[in-house]
């Protein structure tokens, strides 16, 4: 079974699928960020909608290359959850199953070329408090730990 965060779904309204692929990026004590201008100006962990016919980590790849400009490489999976969500850049409400990954930097490419996004660094203590989305909150908070612990190891 596949975690919940957030609102239930309501009732009398109809959902669509909405698979995405979403990263969690360390690097010297930051963690990479998107501050995404519109709907609602939020703090986001990069990834994002799977389109049709493309594979989870290629959209991966894709998704955090618009948001961020940033290449990534050895991709895992942490797990999933799942949101109920009115979208309104795309007027529908989604059933969103989010599949989040732990990948590595590899190389600012250029500035993200999705409008309205910027890419930040973020120091570990502050990157969790900005994150409004409980599900990627709570996997950033245990990857985070992850991270620290493998340090200090």
């Amino acid at each position: 079974m596949i975690r919940r965060f957030g609102t239930p779904p309501k009732s009398g309204v109809t959902y669509r699928n909405r698979p995405g692929a979403y990263a969690i990026l360390i690097r010297e004590g930051k963690v990479l960020l998107t501050f995404q201008e519109e709907p609602i100006p939020e703090f986001q962990i990069p990834g994002g909608g799977i389109d049709p016919g493309e594979s989870l980590i290629p959209a991966l790849r894709r998704e955090v290359m618009e948001e961020t400009g940033w290449s990534i490489g050895a991709p895992v999976r942490l797990g999933a959850f799942r949101r109920f969500v009115f979208m309104p850049e795309y007027d529908m409400w989604a059933n969103k199953l989010c599949h989040i990954f732990l990948a590595r930097p590899a190389m600012k490419i250029g500035e993200p070329t999705e409008r309205g996004h910027h890419a930040n660094w973020v120091p570990f203590e502050q990157a969790p408090n900005l994150i409004k989305n409980v599900g990627d909150q709570q996997f950033l908070l245990r990857a985070l730990d992850r991270y620290c612990q493998g340090k200090n190891s």
